[in-house]
């Protein structure tokens, strides 16, 4: 069990304790005996409490994919009023991509960072849609979201009911809790919140802002390391999950907000989601410190692919192909020689989503900011900007080794095209003026140190 260091605020207490693993089956409960042993669901549970079972996959899985936990609660959370359509309508949330919401775009793009609201806003209301593709209802796709807000829910809890979500804080801590437990996620860490959980957002710091990627149908798993061998990346022991606590005081008129097919619905109760006593199960939110990744890099000749420093992925049907991988581009050494250190300029035939959560990043001098994003659709180019790459090459080849030092960008990478959400195309936080980045590029191309005529079509071509 690993304990965080102790805070200074007694409502948000930084010391708690958490489990740690990665898709480990845990068992954790804030009474001692809670927890049934020898079976799942006795007549009589322990202190009287109700046995409910949250399953992430189907109950056929195979094992080795199969999650689900079971919770021992002091009421079971389908005692609530029937759900009804969310009174104020949030048209910027969106989890079915089509022409009517979206639209596809070539043309690289970038964000300046979003201002955090002067009216009270919390996560569920700043929480607004950039981009994504496929649905919710066929369990197929991912929806890339940010958010903005100043406040902490106040009596109601979340529950998205379309995918999992992975949210990567880039200004305020996070005070999260879960069914089970709770969890303080500060920027420079992550936390993934697993579909069906009920969970509220606290702002302990006040203005909060940051990103948030989804996916329907699948979960977040650690890569496969290949070659690398058994060791290196995120440290499946690294991954913190929390442990039981509960309240059990009556909350009238406490709501439930579920998102279902993107749009959102509120059901009343009275008392509190977050009274579940005891828990076990390997289906559980969990999060992550990026400074704790292990990264690899090029030692001799050549950049390295961004693959190679994948946190989480969220698998396709085919092998290799990601619904949507999470890589970091953290601190770390550049040694490679003879080589152009930064990200090569290519055409990929997946998408990328970048953030930046601190510092710079090595490949835009200017306009990627903490709290930006910028995205480069399939097979649309992209790479160093004029500033980076004249500055690479004035350097030459006796650049020495150069640590990378005070940064942490990120992206997400889908195999999927994404739609882009009408009100992203049409923000005033678009930059415009993005493609200038590289318009100054130009060409280097000499044959004057060199006698090669290319078999003659040179010398009277009346190019040069």
């Amino acid at each position: 069990m690993e304990k965080q260091p102790a805070g200074e605020d007694p409502d948000f207490p930084a010391d708690l304790d958490y489990l740690s693993g990665f898709g480990n089956d845990f068992s954790s409960e804030a009474i001692a005996g809670a927890l049934p042993q020898g079976q799942n669901n006795p007549l009589v549970c322990p202190y009287g409490l109700y046995a409910e079972q949250i399953s992430g996959t189907s109950f056929t899985a195979p094992r080795k994919n199969n999650q689900r936990s079971w919770l021992y609660r002091i009421k079971p959370s389908v005692t609530h009023e029937p759900f009804k359509p969310h009174v104020a309508d949030h048209k910027k949330l969106v989890s079915e991509f089509n022409q009517s919401n979206s639209s596809a775009t070539p043309t690289q793009m970038r964000w300046k960072p979003t201002e955090i609201p002067n009216s009270p806003t919390d996560f569920v209301e700043g929480l607004y849609t950039i981009c994504g593709a496929g649905s919710s209802f066929l369990r197929h796709g991912y929806a890339i979201h940010m958010y903005a807000a100043n406040k902490s829910m106040d009596n109601c809890a979340f529950c998205n009911a379309d995918g999992d979500f992975l949210i990567v804080p880039q200004k305020g801590r996070l005070w999260i809790t879960t069914e089970c437990g709770r969890l303080q996620v500060s920027p420079g860490e992550i936390v993934v919140l697993p579909q069906g959980f009920r969970f509220v957002v606290n702002l302990p710091d006040g203005p909060s802002r940051g990103y948030v990627a989804e996916v329907f149908g699948t979960h977040y798993q650690l890569p496969d390391l290949g070659p690398i061998g058994a060791n290196g990346l995120a440290a499946a022991r690294d991954f913190l999950v929390p442990t039981a606590w509960f309240e059990q005081n009556s909350r009238p008129g406490y709501t439930i907000i579920q998102k279902f097919g993107g749009e959102l619905f509120t059901a009343r109760q009275d008392f509190s989601p977050f009274n579940v006593v005891a828990w076990h199960g390997n289906y559980v939110p969990y999060k992550y410190d990026l400074s704790k990744f292990c990264p690899f890099n090029t030692v001799l000749i050549d950049h390295g692919d961004p693959s190679i420093n994948t946190v989480l992925t969220a698998p396709s049907d085919k092998p290799g192909v990601a619904l949507l991988d999470f890589v970091i581009f953290p601190p770390r050494w550049l040694v490679a020689e003879h080589t152009f250190r930064p990200p090569y300029y290519h055409r990929n035939c997946m998408s990328e989503f970048m953030g930046l959560i601190y510092g710079g990043y090595e490949a835009k001098v200017d306009g990627f900011l903490p709290g930006g994003a910028s995205l480069h659709s399939c097979m649309t180019p992209h790479g160093p900007d004029t500033k980076t790459f004249e500055a690479t090459v004035a350097r030459g080849n006796d650049a020495g080794p150069f640590r990378i030092t005070d940064t942490m960008a990120f992206m997400f990478e889908s195999c999927l095209i994404p739609r882009v959400c009408t009100w992203a195309l049409d923000s005033h936080y678009m930059d415009h003026d993005y493609y200038q980045c590289w318009i100054g590029l130009r060409s280097h191309f000499s044959l004057a140190d060199t006698e090669v005529m290319l078999g003659g079509v040179c010398e009277n071509s009346g190019l040069f």
